[in-house]
């Protein structure tokens, strides 16, 4: 979805309501390009964490409160955009971040578009900026398509229904989270760790704590408490303090660097395409 060029410019695509955008952002300002363009000029502001308030966030904990201090910086953001977010969450679940990477970068390659980019010779853009599909176009990938994008059937399918009543979903960006975890969740295939991984990033939901992670209760225990080995309901219980603003506090966490030992090999990713 985004992009660093060697200039220091972040460069970010999406497809937004009013068509596909390119957004450039320096220290300097911001331009953008494409139908879309203006519609991300106008949400770069809430992109940027203007809307998240993180002075209600209060520290329970030592370690938490030293991660405030050393990033006072951390602001949540908010994009505005639920499909761009729940399509490469639900990729994600049950695989490794890269095999769901490959997997997106593929189907966005082939059934995409190239971003609108600058016809100025000014600009360093980035190669390989593509702007997603269309809900109509997600909703039309064959199954051997996905199947050759190592995604399984169940994922397919659960994209494919999200893709049919997108209109209804991106409708979340402007709900409550609790209103927004409803909606989507309704969709089969979408449950709590997915609907919270999308609105972390679409609402900037400062209470949309992952659930069902396979690392963050470990590391949430080992930072808090020095033990390792927590599960989702230890983590709850050591972040109920944190009610309201628990994603919050998970992040400071994970910006303390602190992660229980690991023990064993790493599994290799593994590819269905091959089967």
């Amino acid at each position: 979805m985004y992009r660093v060029a060697r200039d220091g410019a972040v460069w970010r695509v999406s497809r937004t309501p009013e068509g596909p955008g390119t957004l450039r952002v320096t220290e300097g300002g911001a331009r953008a390009w494409g139908p879309g363009g203006e519609w991300m000029l106008r949400q770069l502001p809430v992109l940027l964490g203007e809307s998240d308030e993180p002075e209600a966030f209060v520290a329970h904990h030592r370690v938490v409160a030293q991660a405030r201090h050393r990033h006072p910086e951390l602001r949540l953001c908010r994009t505005g955009l639920v499909l761009e977010s729940l399509i490469p969450s639900v990729l994600e679940q049950k695989v490794t971040t890269t095999e769901a990477y490959r997997s997106w970068r593929h189907l966005v390659r082939k059934f995409g578009e190239a971003a609108p980019v600058p016809s100025e010779p000014d600009f360093e853009v980035p190669e390989g900026l593509y702007v997603m599909p269309d809900p109509r176009g997600w909703a039309r990938i064959p199954s051997w398509e996905w199947h050759l994008a190592n995604v399984d059937a169940k994922r397919a399918d659960t994209v494919v229904r999200a893709a049919r009543v997108a209109p209804r979903l991106e409708e979340a960006a402007s709900m409550t989270y609790e209103q927004a975890k409803r909606r989507l969740e309704a969709v089969p295939g979408i449950g709590p760790w997915t609907s919270a991984e999308t609105l972390q990033r679409s609402n900037g939901a400062p209470d949309a704590l992952t659930v069902g992670d396979l690392h963050l209760p470990g590391i949430v225990g080992y930072a808090l408490t020095g033990r390792r080995g927590a599960t989702d309901a230890d983590m709850l219980e050591l972040l109920a303090p944190y009610a309201g603003q628990r994603h919050r506090a998970a992040r400071y966490i994970l910006l303390t660097g602190l992660t229980p030992p690991r023990h064993g090999p790493r599994r290799a990713p593994g590819r269905i395409s091959h089967l």
